[in-house]
């Protein structure tokens, strides 16, 4: 594997975070149906402790889980977990939670069946982001199944095997456990599809394919406050100006110019928000000469104020 790929495979990974997440601890007699709305800039984790449970997405697949089985919808897709084809479900806002502890409850939903014939599903929202590199997560696909990457990448399944075990045992301090290893799964979902090559997808993950343009996209990304110019990237990527700006189009979906000004902006709402920087420290640290010219870039990208940005608290996760 290049170099180059490795650096922004990293950078991804080193920007991920997964924040606000609330989890639930779902067990259900059968049949059951639960429905998982659509939710937007949100992600969702779902750990098959006991099955079988249906997978039906909103564009129509389904996806047969058996016990052990964990998938990652990265896009907030709607969804439904399922008993069977032919069960009716209700919305999982609408069943009776019990809170665990700050950031997971425990719902339960029809158990009059027998408890080992019971499902239990460890499911968790969440604010996914990835940095300077969120227009990467439009490219991911639907659902994300770890057990396409069992056979690469073999380290995961003793976390599986853990989670398997904490959720059904449910001993002293699992709630927590439970959600740090979901954490970790859900990352290495994601790392598992960028080192497989992004499967399918097309549009901006040529970037990660791409050595030429990688190294002027990772130009951009450790430098992000350099007056870059289109012919000092083109230099970068060791090709032509007008080559550099029309594969970089075609890549992308947008110029240069552009996509400097919109990282520059994922990198201030991080910087204010997640590290509390002062908003001049942030302007000259993304290279603009004032308060007010960033300002201006800042509302023209993101549609308001840096300073409306801190006094926003993240997202209540549905």
């Amino acid at each position: 594997m290049a170099l180059q790929h490795l650096d922004l495979t990293s950078e991804l990974l080193a920007g991920m975070r997964l924040s606000g997440v609330s989890y639930r601890r779902i067990e259900s007699g059968r049949p059951f149906g639960v429905e998982f709305s659509a939710v937007a800039g949100k992600a969702q984790f779902h750990f098959i402790s006991r099955g079988p449970v249906l997978l039906r997405t909103a564009s129509g697949q389904q996806f047969n889980l058996e016990s052990g089985d964990a998938l990652f919808i990265p896009n907030g897709s709607g969804h439904f977990l399922l008993s069977d084809e032919r069960a009716t479900s209700m919305n999982v806002l609408d069943l009776p939670t019990t809170p665990v502890c700050p950031t997971v409850c425990c719902v339960k939903n029809g158990c009059e069946t027998a408890a080992d014939e019971s499902a239990i599903i460890f499911s968790g929202c969440m604010d996914f982001e990835l940095g300077g590199m969120q227009p990467l997560v439009k490219a991911m696909p639907e659902v994300m199944l770890v057990s396409r990457l069992l056979t690469t990448w073999p380290e995961i399944h003793p976390l599986l095997t853990a989670m398997e075990r904490e959720s059904l045992t449910r001993q002293a301090g699992y709630a927590g456990i439970l959600a740090r290893l979901a954490d970790v799964v859900a990352a290495l979902i994601v790392r598992g599809w960028v080192e497989s090559g992004c499967g399918s997808a097309t549009g901006w993950v040529q970037v990660l394919r791409d050595p030429k343009l990688g190294r002027a996209i990772h130009a951009m990304h450790t430098q992000p406050g350099n007056n870059w110019k289109v012919e000092d990237l083109a230099r970068e990527a060791g090709i032509s100006r007008s080559i550099f700006a029309e594969r970089f189009l075609a890549a992308t979906g947008t110029t240069p110019a552009r996509y400097l000004t919109e990282l520059r902006m994922r990198l201030a709402m991080q910087y204010i928000a997640d590290e509390g920087s002062a908003l001049e420290q942030v302007a000259f640290r993304l290279g603009y000469s004032s308060l007010a010219a960033f300002s201006r870039a800042f509302k023209r990208i993101t549609g308001k104020a840096p300073g409306a940005v801190r006094q926003t608290p993240r997202g209540e996760v549905a």
